[in-house]
């Protein structure tokens, strides 16, 4: 990754809850505290094993998913998938009820997301991605075990080539599509495991998982 220079601040690995960055997502996180104000409503924060091998990057959380119950992927219809692959491929231990308190763990797997904030329609801008992304970096540089990286979707593919000084034409973004980063790191993308790719067939369980066993194949080399 490129060094950083001595005026740089680095961003810690985890953005704080009441995170105040982006305008529009601080409005959109206070609209939904007052209609729900038991929920989570703040910057979710990566979910995992702090000597993960293996990190998935997702895009941000959803409205009554990770930014109602605070956990990435828990509460929403996508989090079915990666957490039953994560099980299928040994990556946790316990069951996964869709609840932050139901004691499930990752097993060398972390989650987080490229934008920590849920915004309005799921849509985070080019500039929502760019602000949060020093947290991604630090979310990176402090897994010290850390050898493959999935990206579900576009957004998160370009978002972590970016975060380590890469442009989005050094590996454009496909399905399966497999890149080494200039860290060592090696980058396995997969389309999103969102409710819409299911149903419209654009991404079957077996695809997802396939892409997974490669990735952690790359991760526990």
């Amino acid at each position: 990754m490129p060094a950083k220079t001595k005026t740089e601040t680095k961003a810690p690995p985890e953005a704080p809850p009441n995170c105040p960055l982006c305008p529009r997502l601080v409005a959109y996180r206070e609209a939904n505290a007052r209609a729900e104000p038991t929920w989570f409503n703040g910057a979710a924060p990566s979910f995992g094993d702090p000597d993960a091998r293996l990190l998935i990057v997702g895009l941000a959380p959803g409205r009554g998913g990770a930014n109602r119950t605070g956990r990435p992927f828990t509460g929403d219809y996508a989090g079915d998938l990666l957490y039953g692959a994560l099980k299928k491929l040994n990556l946790s231990e316990g069951e996964f009820r869709a609840n932050p308190n139901d004691g499930l763990k990752l097993k060398g797997a972390m989650i987080t997301n490229a934008v920590r904030c849920a915004p309005p329609e799921n849509k985070p801008t080019p500039a929502e991605i760019a602000t949060c992304r020093p947290f991604l970096t630090s979310r990176t540089e402090a897994l010290p075990k850390l050898r493959a990286i999935m990206a579900l979707g576009s957004i998160a593919h370009e978002s972590v080539l970016r975060a380590h000084g890469l442009k989005p034409t050094a590996a454009k973004f496909a399905h399966g599509v497999e890149a080494e980063l200039p860290s060592g790191v090696w980058l396995v993308s997969s389309y999103h495991c969102s409710r819409y790719n299911t149903q419209t067939r654009r991404l079957t369980t077996e695809m997802f998982e396939t892409v997974m066993a490669r990735a952690k194949k790359l991760a526990f080399a």
